[in-house]
């Protein structure tokens, strides 16, 4: 049995909803789907997310930039398709400018199935010119007021030979030529970098910046909590069990303080770097995920999840239901516990409360906002290491008498449609009916939840199993 007890009558500390800052996608053109437009409009209602991110914004299938006749041809058409969309919905880019326009390459590497090209231009000038050109555009079609809510960022994972065939230093000068070429259409347009992976190049890039007077007005990075522990796409289990628990806590404390002052934004992240981990789609991402957001508040102005969605197409597009993709919804829009707990988060306040009481495996916090608070709980341990049920005392001292106190839980019975597809005999291809009720079978539901009021404190106890999620919300006259 533990105990965790708040104050309510405590001094609160600001809660900022950062982790709905930006959310990650696939590639530019999977921005043109019906089927991804309609998801992504479903997580901007349900979960808040204000800016997407995407790769490949430059690269061939998006015809941003072709060589015709030894003429360059520029086409903005498919990009503003793009951003026409993200703001009919009350959203926002967060700008990845990659990959390299074969037309501008040095060289022929390509990464994914879309063959991306990786080298860096044989002319930097040239790729000023593009970004010159295309930052223009956007500032005449949307207006500057609009666009300098954007954010623009150089590259992705430069750091990783699989990204980016020149070295650090041919980097800092895509990144100056960049940023050199945005801040003359409109120098408070905001742009970034190193986006890194695995939370590298920060001092460098930053030094860099400085020493050079490059403009330079945030930090972005990525990081996952298997980025240490063996290579991409290596067991996931083996990994996990020898992070850390609070890893990405101290990855963000690190890159905030090698950040100098810039604002940090993480602009990928996500539980495994595997792109078929069946783990994405387990209560256990939905809980591993809670926690990491919760204790990287503070910390970041933006904190990415990678990504909305399971259409995804870096290597292959596989038809199966629960393929255990990067998304927080499956290719047929069904929500993965994880989801449910972005939406748990979501609605939680904005002052956050101390809370007294320590567990090996679980987390608890307190958030306030008008006439309710919430209790969020997280039980959960690395693969391979001792979990189980937790009988939990709650104490909620100082409070108004409660009008109501509910509990939503996401474990693997509550909120959990794999199991569902499972007992259907896992098909390959769904009819509609079966999407329905794997939809169904996803949803939070808000559960009564026994309390006891006695001289200004409410109790309540609940049991835990391992990896799960529950918010327990009190609301008051």
């Amino acid at each position: 049995m533990q105990d965790f007890t708040c104050n309510l009558s405590q001094a609160s500390k600001p809660f900022a909803h950062f982790w709905e800052h930006t959310v990650g996608s696939g590639h530019a053109p999977l921005a043109l789907r019906a089927d991804w437009q309609a998801q992504l409009i479903q997580c901007h209602n349900d979960l808040g997310f204000q800016h997407v991110r995407f790769h490949a914004l430059l690269s061939g299938e998006m015809e941003t930039l072709i060589c015709e006749e030894n003429e360059l041809l520029y086409s903005f058409f498919n990009a503003d398709q793009i951003m026409d969309f993200l703001l009919s919905i009350g959203m926002k880019p967060f700008v990845e400018l990659s990959f390299m326009p074969g037309t501008l390459a040095s060289g022929n590497t390509t990464v994914f199935r879309y063959r991306a090209n990786v080298t860096p231009p044989k002319d930097y000038n040239q790729w000023a010119v593009l970004i010159g050109k295309l930052t223009a555009h956007w500032v005449e079609r949307y207006g500057a007021k609009e666009v300098r809510e954007w954010f623009f960022e150089v590259w992705n994972e430069p750091n990783l030979k699989a990204f980016w065939t020149g070295t650090q230093q041919d980097y800092f000068n895509l990144y100056r030529v960049t940023a050199e070429a945005i801040k003359s259409i409109d120098p408070l347009l905001k742009v970034g970098g190193p986006v890194s992976a695995k939370n590298a190049w920060i001092p460098e890039f930053v030094d860099f910046c400085k020493q050079n007077k490059v403009p330079v007005d945030f930090v972005s990075t990525h990081h996952y909590p298997t980025d240490a522990f063996g290579k991409i796409g290596a067991d996931t289990l083996t990994q996990l069990q020898n992070a850390p628990r609070g890893i990405m806590r101290e990855d963000a404390v690190k890159v905030r303080d090698q950040a100098c002052g810039l604002p940090v934004y993480y602009t990928e992240w996500n539980i495994s770097s595997n792109p078929r981990d069946p783990l994405h789609d387990e209560p256990f991402t939905a809980a591993l995920a809670s926690k990491i957001v919760m204790e990287a508040s503070g910390l970041v102005l933006g904190y990415s999840f990678w990504t909305f969605s399971d259409i995804f197409a870096e290597n292959y597009f596989p038809s199966v239901p629960f393929q255990g993709g990067f998304g927080l919804l499956t290719i047929h829009g069904i929500p993965k516990p994880v989801y449910r707990a972005f939406e748990l988060l979501h609605h939680l306040g904005t002052e956050s409360l101390a809370v007294e009481g320590s567990h090996e495996t679980v987390n608890a916090w307190v958030i306030r906002k008008k006439n309710a608070a919430t209790i969020l709980l997280t039980n959960h341990a690395m693969p391979r290491h001792p979990i189980q049920t937790e009988l939990l005392n709650l104490r909620i001292a100082n409070a108004p008498q409660p009008r109501v106190v509910y509990m939503e839980r996401i474990d693997e019975d509550h909120a959990n449609p794999r199991q569902l597809w499972q007992a259907m005999g896992e098909p390959l291809y769904l009819n509609a009916l079966q999407v329905e009720q794997l939809k169904a079978a996803s949803c939070l539901e808000k559960q009564p939840q026994p309390w006891k009021y006695e001289q200004q404190n409410i109790d309540l106890s609940i049991s835990l199993p391992p990896h799960a999620v529950a918010a327990i919300t009190i609301e008051f006259a």
